[in-house]
């Protein structure tokens, strides 16, 4: 993976042959623990859901983003390193959790750079990250996935994981409309921008 200081990029993953990653409420608090460890010093969060067989995070580079790191023969940036231990780290759990073995993830971890142009990609990520639980039938609102930064912006729970200053300033949503702007249903094709942009 590769990184430009101050870009927004959608990373994602899921589990081999789609599989399950996540078996309990404390195997996803243990992945964003992992997260906050290893990835959260590196750049900034501004979005997540963890869903049960995949995973979404919204990020914004900084100058530790792309510091280079040896790793072996490897020169990897410290984000995509920090990424890697992620899945390593929770891999190998769930594996003596489970009584599995390998990897539990695909083996290349996506990070689309997201741009403005003619859409604000960025801000239809944003949205679509937090929706993904409800399209996908999970709950009948946003609010009732644990899993998300949703609730953080809504202001339901208190988390810290994401820069939600930074957020507002690079995606500019309005905090006033929030919840009902959530809602909005976003167009397939302008979701597929934010995997093939």
């Amino acid at each position: 993976m590769q990184f430009e200081i101050d870009n927004i990029y959608h990373i994602y993953n899921q589990g081999n042959n789609k599989q399950k990653i996540f078996h309990s409420d404390e195997n996803y608090l243990y992945f964003l623990k992992l997260y906050r460890k290893f990835v959260l010093p590196h750049s900034d969060l501004l979005a997540y859901c963890l869903m049960p067989n995949h995973f979404h995070f919204l990020v914004n580079t900084n100058s530790q983003s792309t510091k280079i790191r040896k790793v072996g023969s490897l020169n990897l940036s410290e984000l995509s390193n920090g990424i890697r231990m992620l899945l390593s780290s929770y891999s190998l759990a769930i594996n003596k959790q489970e009584k599995s073995t390998g990897s539990q993830f695909r083996q290349k971890t996506q990070a689309k750079l997201l741009k403005i142009e003619e859409f604000n990609y960025p801000y239809m990520c944003f949205q679509y990250i937090h929706q993904n639980p409800l399209r996908a039938g999970l709950v009948k609102q946003m609010e009732d996935w644990k899993y998300s930064s949703f609730n953080d912006y809504i202001k339901i729970r208190n988390g810290n994981l994401c820069n939600q200053i930074l957020a507002k300033n690079l995606i500019g949503f309005d905090e006033s409309n929030f919840l009902k702007e959530s809602y909005s249903l976003i167009d397939n094709e302008k979701i597929s921008k934010i995997f093939n942009n």
